[in-house]
């Protein structure tokens, strides 16, 4: 009777126990239920139009509202171009998207012969970039032929700007200062980017704040560019973080050599020695260049604007001069290495 007594009384023991480890899964299983049912009314509703916040469940926080907007922003780009528009309704989807009255009836005029379907697939590539409505505007506005690109040359462009670091609304000034930044052959963009990496010896972030800052790069020749750092960093003893931080690579070589120069013969700037240091104290270059002529010459060089133009006109006799002797010494070379074939 006893031992009867003690499993009776293990047996109520272990029994809450039991029921714990029973009923878990049940929890669980529950909970997944709830949240999958959660997770299928977000989309129901980002896919028929409605916001995020328009559900009555739960309110997830902050931070997870912007994220699953986010989501349904890109999965609603995304159905759009996989969906076939007509002239009618692609109003309406600009206007999802965030594009004012004004914007939508600016758009429709500026290729009235580009199919709505096309229209659709590139604004969404550009807004998908990170872009907002504004920005993609005025692309469209500056460079109308943005609307003729292949889709998929748009896509391929796009994906290689995210890798280059321009996604996520970097891409808005890039864009508004070179807006054919992707109707450039992209052999054209490689080599720049190719030029900055391994021959200038930027790191990849500090090629990503170029692209940002002075888009205009993207444009130049690759051995112009390469001797515009050159010249920033052995002739004016620049370094590469000053380079970047001042946009030192937007500036004209013309104008950076006439300022330059013209303050090195006033006695007003030296090269600094491989310590880094001077016998005079350097301007800053943001009065060197980033000021206008006037401000320039009363404030870093005080000197008077006559002065300057002498001297610019000085300074360009000599580069036709020193090119010159250059293109004379290389016929020169060329000669006497078809004398020595010759022989």
């Amino acid at each position: 009777m006893s031992a009867l007594g003690r499993q009776v009384f293990d047996w109520h023991r272990l029994s809450p126990l039991t029921w714990a480890l029973l009923t878990r899964p049940t929890r669980q299983l529950g909970e997944q239920k709830r949240t999958t049912a959660f997770l299928l009314r977000k989309l129901m509703t980002v896919s028929s139009g409605g916001g995020l916040e328009e559900s009555s469940f739960v309110d997830p926080p902050k931070c997870a509202r912007k994220a699953e907007h986010r989501t349904g922003l890109t999965q609603c780009l995304l159905e759009k171009q996989r969906t076939p528009v007509s002239q009618e309704n692609v109003v309406s989807s600009l206007l999802d998207m965030g594009f004012s009255d004004v914007h939508v009836n600016e758009l429709l005029s500026i290729q009235p012969g580009t199919h709505p379907q096309q229209m659709l697939d590139i604004i969404s590539e550009l807004v998908l970039l990170g872009l907002n409505p504004e920005p993609v505007y005025v692309a469209l506005k500056k460079s109308p032929q943005l609307l003729k690109l292949p889709v998929m040359q748009m896509k391929k462009r796009s994906s290689y700007l995210r890798k280059l670091g321009l996604g996520e609304g970097k891409l808005k000034r890039a864009l508004y200062c070179c807006p054919d930044l992707f109707t450039m052959r992209q052999r054209d963009v490689d080599v720049i980017v190719r030029v900055l990496k391994e021959k200038c010896l930027f790191t990849v972030k500090q090629v990503t704040e170029i692209l940002h800052r002075c888009p205009h790069v993207l444009r130049e020749d690759p051995g112009e560019l390469e001797y515009k750092f050159q010249y920033a960093y052995f002739r004016m003893g620049i370094k590469h973080v000053d380079i970047v931080k001042t946009d030192f690579l937007q500036y004209s070589m013309t104008k950076t050599k006439q300022r330059h120069v013209f303050l090195e013969r006033l006695g007003r700037y030296q090269t600094p020695d491989k310590k880094g240091q001077t016998q005079v104290p350097n301007p800053l270059l943001k009065d060197i260049l980033r000021v206008s002529e006037a401000e320039f010459l009363a404030r870093t060089a005080v000197s008077s604007a006559e002065e300057f133009e002498v001297f610019k006109k000085l300074l360009a006799r000599e580069e036709e001069e020193s090119e010159g002797c250059m293109a004379d010494e290389e016929e020169e070379e060329e000669e006497g290495r078809e004398e020595e074939q010759e022989l």
